[in-house]
């Protein structure tokens, strides 16, 4: 059993990021989220509606999009074109003004995807292709984002560009729930976190208290902490 007891909850406005080793759960849990699996027990709750057993696309219509972990673009495909099937629930309802306007939206969040609008996906450096997944699941309108392990693969200065996209989204009311290794960059971003371990949580509180935390620094931020967050202050 992946997880056992989990609770959360994500508030309108906040950017809350889960933490944890790797199998700890995560990824199960945003999963069961947006309807990727079909046998579990409990509820979910969005915007005070149970939302479990709408499937996926049904799910997106709801307001809740994903980044999943290793962006899953359509390499083959133009980046215009991944672009445009974000928005799939858009075209079903011919919203095409909206599409024109989301569009814009992304090309101004992230210029580089504006200059390679053409290429082939596949061609695209690793932070290009994580900028293009975020921007692919913002094509629908979101009113949640779930990201799964946006960091993963990148440079430091690309994950600086990646949190600080999502400081910025959430400052424009957009809500979050980041799931993340990186418990240091996760937390400083965040208004509240939790800590997933082996399938249950185990602590919750406000990002400063989990930073401060001595046992959240002895099992996720590692004993060069305090220099790598003065570093990220810096």
């Amino acid at each position: 059993m992946a997880i056992k007891g989990v609770s959360l909850s994500v508030a309108q406005g906040e950017l809350v990021s889960l933490i944890g080793a790797n199998g700890a759960g995560k990824s199960t849990l945003l999963q069961a989220i947006c309807g990727l699996l079909s046998r579990w027990k409990g509820e979910v709750l969005f915007q005070n509606v149970p939302i479990k057993g709408i499937d996926p696309p049904g799910i997106v219509r709801k307001g809740i999009s994903m980044v999943p972990e290793g962006r899953l673009i359509f390499p083959p495909l133009s980046v215009m074109d991944n672009l445009k099937l974000g928005a799939y629930t858009m075209y079903r309802r011919k919203q095409h003004h909206q599409i024109a306007q989301d569009l814009e939206m992304v090309m101004t969040l992230f210029p580089v995807l504006k200059e390679r609008i053409h290429q082939p996906a596949g061609t695209l450096s690793g932070g290009e292709q994580q900028m293009l997944a975020i921007g692919r699941s913002l094509m629908a309108r979101p009113q949640l984002l779930l990201l799964d392990e946006p960091s993963m693969g990148l440079a430091p200065l690309l994950v600086d560009k990646i949190l600080k996209t999502l400081v910025d989204l959430r400052e424009n009311g957009l809500t979050i729930l980041l799931v993340e290794q990186n418990a240091t960059a996760a937390l400083k971003i965040a208004d509240r976190g939790y800590v997933l371990e082996t399938g249950r949580m185990v602590l919750q509180g406000t990002a400063a208290d989990l930073l401060a935390d001595e046992e959240v620094k002895r099992a996720y931020l590692g004993k060069d902490y305090e220099q790598f967050y003065e570093g990220l202050n810096s």
